[in-house]
């Protein structure tokens, strides 16, 4: 691979003042960003290079504290850890491999909207789990006599304006004007409330087929809380964040950790308050 500028390689051992000279020499335009723009790969450079220094001038309680970030930060960019915690996830629920001929219902879970960026610039803000919405809009066209239910409240500690369902009307009056048979609920945190507050607004009946659609790693703990509350539904997941070739990047090794630990975590935590009937649900 030719790269587009000169690649220069330290040596395994350097001398810290001749680096800080021969770094001085260069300009502000002499540096370049990472072709894939994630800073984190800087804050990691600046921890090794830090740990080198910290190991000539500062105390050994400093250089084992800071030595062991470097490692944990050095494991967290090099080794696919959030996709060997995200994989079984994603995994437990697949897209049905029939489509059903009829569908009396599809939902589809809040998550994907941000309404405190929504509300601060005046138009529907979404993050990268935009898909849920997407996919939504794909299945009510697909099944024009299904029942359709947005559901999602705001998830803040202290909510100020507007919740997702307020966000997410005026995103399908824009874009899917043809759904006016959209319903929408927004008084719920979070999935157990999703869950219950669904239920008792559409009050599904026995034998009927509802679909629901939320991120694959969200999908286990999603339908656990939906069957808690009596409603057998057909998982539809999307948004999936694992597989494919894993970038060597600090922060984005560490977000994956992130949410993948917050489901393990919340899968848990749903078991032990009682919102899931197992800690792991299963097809």
């Amino acid at each position: 691979m030719k790269l587009p500028v000169p690649f220069i390689q330290l040596p395994l051992q350097f001398d810290a003042k001749v680096l800080a000279r021969e770094i001085a020499v260069f300009g502000d335009t002499d540096w370049h960003e990472h072709p894939q723009k994630y800073p984190g790969n800087l804050f990691l450079l600046l921890l090794i290079v830090g740990t080198a220094l910290l190991w000539r001038w500062f105390v050994k309680c400093g250089r084992l504290l800071v030595t062991a970030a470097a490692l944990i930060g050095i494991t967290i960019a090099f080794l696919p850890i959030g996709e060997w915690l995200g994989a079984p996830l994603e995994e437990r629920f697949a897209v049905p491999r029939e489509v059903p001929s009829r569908v009396d219902g599809i939902v589809v879970l809040g998550g994907a909207i941000a309404p405190d960026r929504a509300a601060a610039h005046g138009r529907p803000a979404f993050n990268q789990s935009v898909d849920r919405m997407l996919t939504f809009i794909g299945l009510a066209r697909r099944y024009p006599q299904a029942r359709l239910l947005f559901t999602g409240g705001n998830g803040a500690l202290f909510p100020d304006g507007k919740s997702e369902a307020d966000v997410a009307r005026e995103f399908f009056a824009d874009f899917a004007p043809d759904l006016t048979r959209i319903e929408y609920e927004g008084r719920s945190r979070n999935t157990h409330e999703n869950a219950v507050f669904s239920y008792r607004r559409m009050a599904p009946r026995a034998g009927e087929t509802w679909l629901l659609i939320t991120s694959a790693m969200h999908m286990p703990r999603a339908v656990g809380c939906f069957r808690r509350a009596g409603w057998q539904v057909v998982p539809w997941p999307v948004d999936y964040r694992t597989g494919g070739a894993p970038a060597i990047s600090f922060t984005a090794g560490l977000s994956s950790i992130d949410n993948a630990m917050k489901e393990w975590l919340g899968l848990l935590a749903y078991r032990i308050d009682g919102y899931t009937n197992a800690l792991f649900p299963a097809p």
